[in-house]
């Protein structure tokens, strides 16, 4: 059909074929574009296709611009795919007519002449096409605007996608020649062209390329003469450009700042919501910076109620939102609507000092800067948790901009922000008043020791602000009152936490769905903070709790799951009562019933399980068993799928591996739950069989789970895990790798639970994790809880088997007695210093330089066992005799009094 000529000219039939597949290409027939597909795919072999696509797009100005344009596309497609093997002859004919078209007079081809050279550039074609940009840079100096302004659209193209190679020296370095060139048009009289300059320029700030660096002063002053301008998009640019600066030449934008400051106050207020946005970033951007308090302080009067004015929810907002819907509970979700959750593995921590009830970091209560931040699967960002409003906006920067800034003048922000809630909380109009209440909840963090005069006024304002007519209202009020409730529950009951409860759990119930689900956010938030001073409310909390199943669609279904999860972790064992089992175990099993194996939905479902059967320990045996049962198949069924498609890829797609790492915690939880319980199920299953492939899994997060189970396991039936550890013990000392952070951490615990079953047993083994223990305690940045079970480990190494331990002592003591001064006292922290008494016997100089630290860790226990104090008695004393009164007094001179006063009360020396 085709053919390759010298000069190359299409030939009639051909033409019409391509022009006939174009149209039917735009058909919204499903069969047809499948058949359009099969046609391009085949029409491939030809060499000269691509000649014709070229010519449909740049000289067959009778065919409408949308099959030109689309003839270009399905060109640029088949660059992306197969350019290097294009014949010679043919790229060069594309390239040609690239650049002769660059200049057409309808936009939608320029762009589309635009996309295509950015796509032959960045296929490492920039190199070979030596000619491209001195031609673009020579035709930005066109009279003719079309030619200006097409080249001005392919080179911001080719700036976004290959900033680095035009900044190296394989091209010779062509910013050096570009740079100065973009600037001079930024005064130019279109604003399309002004955009472009600014744009292309702006590509460079963050890499701090030296080619702009040179020319930073003409870019400060072309962005000043900008500043004003009346094209939106160059107004957008210009606020782009000073965030990033920000970042990248603060100490250039320092002797502007007042101005710039001004000017972002006025553009953060632009009629042009996506400059009002770009805009607000700047004052994110500036909480950062060092000098943030110091410039931005006599602004602060000024930029606060702009900040609060941009919290109001547009009127677009409102439509999407459907903000006028009030009652919504009957309209099923649609699946689309349901953001994934990501489960998070099981991981072995120990309880610290005054970690009680703390909420983890980067709880839910922040304003995230996007969705993906609630990697919890915590779904409400306080805001909006709409998909359709799910896209950074004016109203969530304005919001993070005030916390982050709450956060930077603390109780400073208060006098000016104080006046303006007084103004809105009470306003008319609903959407002014939900601002208000959004912005009481952004400055909670930073402002808390202020706020607190204000809160037996607040708080109880806002309890009625639950029952507002607005939805939006009532949602907002939840996820603010979230914000407080550490406060709440820190005061008398009566006052605020039962009326506080009483409403939420009717908001729990609302008849909308956004405020289900908002309340039901806040509800876990409470729990947290509550833990066991909700046990006295314990029945009326479940009652609702398990109304709203029969109530809640799809998406609060999930959150519903989180909260009773979340409500056991707080009350642990008080939830093992009759009449409470009776309550929530029917409905959580009806659910388990109805949900099949693949069904993602068994995620939070088997989160929450695991934290109930946890909770409610031999109060679940009754239920134990078809649980236990659909866990151990759904790892079997994960497992064979992922052996059928290694051996078999072709065949069987990989498995989902979250259903088998999810399956593994619920086992955990069972196990720890039901302790010597159980043991029958044990014996009647293949876990054991199970486990040792899912510990060699190459995915991390399963290989934590196993370990994690293992240690559970070991716990609570040693005996099946005995006849394993010639198998398991190896594949634990492969998983020492601080790289991966709580497989290492898991796989410490477990060796230590295994250390204390087996006994003096493990000596065999003790070489297998002696010295990448060592190694983990010793490194630089470990993280806390993987340094404190590293340091129980090695204690119970050292408990079962001092003498091959304790020769190691003087590598790891003074860190180990730092890893452990900050936790409670408990069964660990127990066995690990009976370890470490046991090593000090065997080798007592290896402690003898790092005595002050071991004496600091014994003074850390508020009330060790009388044995274990007994030990601590006799090597203090041994110490201290060794080195005679006069050396003992100099030594205690070094301690910190309360040091020296703890050892003389509770010690005696």
């Amino acid at each position: 059909m085709f053919n390759m000529a010298e000069t190359w000219s299409p030939q009639e039939d051909g033409l019409c074929q391509i022009l006939q597949l174009l149209k039917e290409s735009q058909s919204p027939d499903n069969a047809t574009q499948r058949a359009v597909q099969q046609k391009l795919e085949e029409l491939n072999k030809y060499p000269d296709f691509n000649n014709y696509l070229i010519f449909v797009l740049t000289k067959l100005t009778s065919e409408d611009e949308p099959t030109r344009s689309l003839s270009g596309l399905i060109l640029k497609n088949n660059v992306r795919a197969h350019f290097h093997k294009f014949p010679a002859p043919v790229a060069d004919f594309i390239r040609n007519e690239c650049l002769s078209a660059i200049g057409d007079p309808s936009p939608l081809i320029r762009a589309t002449v635009g996309i295509l050279i950015t796509t032959i550039s960045s296929r490492g074609e920039l190199a070979n096409w030596p000619e491209l940009l001195p031609k673009l840079c020579q035709m930005l100096d066109s009279q003719d605007y079309n030619v200006c302004e097409g080249a001005f659209g392919a080179l911001q193209k080719i700036c976004e996608d290959s900033s680095e190679i035009l900044d190296s020296d394989a091209l010779n370095r062509p910013l050096n020649i570009l740079i100065p060139k973009f600037l001079q048009f930024f005064q130019h009289s279109s604003s399309k062209i002004r955009s472009h300059a600014l744009a292309c320029v702006n590509q460079f700030i963050m890499s701090r390329t030296q080619a702009l660096m040179i020319h930073i002063d003409a870019f400060l002053q072309g962005l000043m003469h900008l500043a004003a301008d009346d094209d939106a998009e160059v107004r957008k640019n210009v606020c782009r450009a000073l965030v990033m600066l920000l970042d990248v030449r603060m100490d250039r934008l320092v002797p502007h700042m007042h101005n710039i400051i001004e000017y972002m106050l006025g553009r953060t207020q632009d009629g042009n919501e996506t400059v009002a946005l770009e805009a607000c970033e700047f004052w994110l951007s500036l909480a950062d910076q060092p000098i943030c308090k110091e410039v931005l302080s006599p602004h602060l009067a000024r930029l606060v109620p702009v900040l609060v004015k941009g919290m109001r929810y547009s009127e677009i907002d409102i439509i999407l939102l459907k903000g006028d819907v009030e009652e919504d509970e009957m309209i099923p979700d649609r699946e689309q609507d349901i953001r994934p959750r990501f489960h998070k593995s099981r991981t072995h921590t120990l309880h610290r000092e005054g970690a009680e009830s703390g909420r983890p970091a980067n709880a839910d209560g922040e304003i995230p800067e996007d969705e993906e931040d609630l990697e919890d699967g915590d779904e409400d960002d306080g805001m909006d948790s709409d998909s359709a409003l799910s896209d950074w906006n004016l109203r969530k920067c304005s919001a993070a901009a005030l916390d982050v800034l709450a956060n930077v003048f603390k109780d400073d922000l208060l006098p000016v922000l104080l006046p303006i809630l007084k103004e809105t909380l009470f306003h008319a109009d609903w959407e002014i008043k939900e601002s208000g209440i959004l912005a009481l909840g952004a400055i909670a963090e930073g402002c808390m020791t202020g706020m607190v005069a204000h809160l037996p006024e607040l708080v109880p304002f806002l309890i009625n602000c639950l029952s507002e007519k607005k939805a939006l209202v009532r949602a907002i009020t939840c996820w603010t009152l979230s914000r407080y409730a550490h406060w709440v529950v820190g005061q008398p009951h009566d006052q605020y936490l039962k009326p506080l409860m009483t409403e939420l759990l009717k908001r729990i119930l609302d008849g909308n769905k956004r405020v289900q689900e908002a309340a039901c956010s806040a509800f876990a938030t409470l729990e947290e903070e509550a833990c066991t001073e909700l046990v006295p409310y314990l029945g009326f909390i479940l009652e609702t709790l398990v109304y709203a199943f029969s109530k809640y669609q799809h998406k609060n279904l999930l959150i519903l799951y989180d909260a009773i999860g979340t409500l056991a972790d707080s009350v642990g064992h008080h939830l093992n009562k009759p009449d409470y089992i009776n309550l929530l175990m029917p409905p959580l099993i009806t659910k388990w019933n109805v949900l099949k194996d693949e069904d993602k939905d068994l995620f939070p479902l088997l989160e929450c399980l695991s934290s109930v059967a946890t909770a409610l320990q031999s109060g679940f045996l009754p239920y134990c068993e078809p649980v236990f049962r659909r866990c151990i198949s759904l790892v079997e069924q994960t497992l064979n799928q992922h052996i059928a498609s290694m051996q078999q890829p072709d065949q069987f797609e990989a498995p989902d591996k979250d259903f088998m790492i999810v399956a593994l915690d619920l086992l955990s939880g069972l196990t720890e739950g039901l302790g010597g319980h159980i043991e029958r199920l044990i014996v009647a299953s293949n876990i054991m069989q199970l486990l040792y492939q899912s510990m060699q899994d190459p995915m991390p997060e399963v290989r934590q789970s196993s370990f994690a189970l293992l240690g559970d396991l070991t716990k609570a039936c040693f005996q099946h895990v005995l006849s394993c550890l010639p198998e398991f013990l190896p594949i634990l000392g492969q998983n020492l790798n601080p790289e991966f952070i709580s497989v290492c951490n898991n796989a410490t615990w477990a060796i230590g639970e295994i250390a204390v079953k087996l006994g003096n047993e493990m000596h065999n083994y003790i070489p297998l994790f002696l010295t990448q223990l060592i190694a983990i305690i010793n490194r630089p940045n470990t993280p806390k809880t993987l340094l404190e079970n590293t340091a129980i480990t090695l204690g119970r190494l050292g408990f079962v088997c001092p003498h091959d331990v304790a020769p190691h002592l003087q590598q790891f003591a003074q860190r180990w007695c730092m890893s452990l001064r900050n936790i409670r006292d408990n069964e660990e922290k127990d066995s690990a210093f009976r370890g470490m008494c046991n090593m000090i016997a065997v080798n007592p100089g290896g402690i003898v330089h790092d005595f002050i630290f071991f004496c600091d860790a014994v003074a850390s226990w508020v009330s060790p066992r009388p044995d274990l104090k007994e030990q601590f008695v006799k090597i203090l004393q041994g110490f201290k005799s060794q080195v005679g009164e006069e050396g003992w007094k100099r030594f205690t001179d070094q301690f910190p009094p309360p040091l020296r006063e703890r050892m003389s009360q509770q010690y005696g020396v």
